[in-house]
């Protein structure tokens, strides 16, 4: 772990203030990635996963001691990670196009691999709901030389499967790239990236926000906030609504409503991040071929 000196901020409006801790440090947790991502915080271990994914590999780092060791090894392509209510580590694979599950004794569980009898694209990102929903992003970023065969479906949109009933339902129609998704705290909003202009000229690089209404479905869609730099990514909500977006030069925040309240500046683009410690106000950070960690006046949804 690296000292790297006090946090460096930019205050756009001054009720970002209040969610800066005073004399608060950047630290380097570890720095022998290629390409970091995936973030989640395993509190019953105390520890932070996260993705390595040009490395085929996850890394884990303990709390406690501040080590740092593989947890997994190959991954399939690991990317987005995330726990569910009980505790449980889901993790969004890339080769095999599915999404599995971390026993609490190590053995992988497989939750879903495909849409009406068709293989996902390379799953991406992923968040658990109250209720158990596994919601995730589908695009088709994470193609290589180790992932198999032709994409299956006609578009890149975002999923919920239901583990209790085995349900999968195609949630989104009009994406192009669907990236980082999270709900608001009381789970009424959900707000998704679409970092399409990956793939087109002139394709989105904004957050939208859709009603979550009864039986889950999305209403509304509106885009809410565009990233000038075209690099939004993976973001997590604090327990006040705040949106912490990864972003070329750093970390953004944003307000429930997309406007841009401050920024904290990285030494490397920032892919993903999520809130941890044992008070969840600790921003660990994936940010490009290392991970990072500071802390913050707030706590993670």
């Amino acid at each position: 772990m690296v000292d790297l000196g006090p946090l460096q901020t930019t205050i756009v409006d001054p009720s970002f203030a209040a969610c800066l801790v005073d004399g608060a440090r950047l630290e380097r947790l570890w720095g022998e990635g290629r390409w970091t991502e995936g973030p989640a915080w395993l509190a019953d271990s105390g520890s932070f996963i996260w993705s390595d994914i040009p490395n085929n590999r996850m890394l884990r780092w303990d709390y406690r001691s501040g080590a740092v060791d593989e947890f997994r090894r190959p991954s399939n392509g690991a990317n987005g990670n995330t726990v569910d209510r009980e505790g449980r580590l889901v993790t969004c694979e890339q080769y095999t196009r599915r999404i599995t599950r971390t026993e609490r004794d190590g053995s992988i569980t497989v939750l879903v691999d495909r849409f009406e009898d068709k293989r996902f694209n390379a799953p991406n990102d992923i968040v658990v709901k109250s209720d158990g929903s596994i919601w995730f992003t589908d695009p088709d970023y994470g193609r290589s030389a180790n992932y198999e065969g032709e994409l299956e479906l006609a578009t890149c949109q975002v999923y919920r499967f239901d583990p209790a009933t085995g349900d999968i339902r195609q949630m989104t129609d009009d994406f192009v790239m669907p990236n980082g998704l999270a709900f608001s705290p009381d789970e009424s909003v959900l707000y998704i990236v679409d970092t399409g202009s990956t793939h087109q000229p002139n394709g989105p690089n904004h957050m939208r926000r859709f009603r979550v209404g009864p039986n889950d479905r999305l209403a509304g869609g509106e885009v809410i906030a565009t990233d000038p730099k075209k690099f939004f990514d993976g973001f997590r909500v604090d327990t006040e609504g705040r949106l912490w977006c990864g972003s070329g030069d750093g970390v953004d925040c944003y307000d429930p409503d997309g406007k841009l309240i401050g920024k904290i500046a990285m030494p490397a683009r920032v892919g993903n991040l999520t809130f941890g410690g044992p008070g969840r106000n600790e921003l660990l950070i994936c940010g490009s071929t290392a991970t990072y960690r500071c802390r913050v006046a707030v706590t993670g949804a």
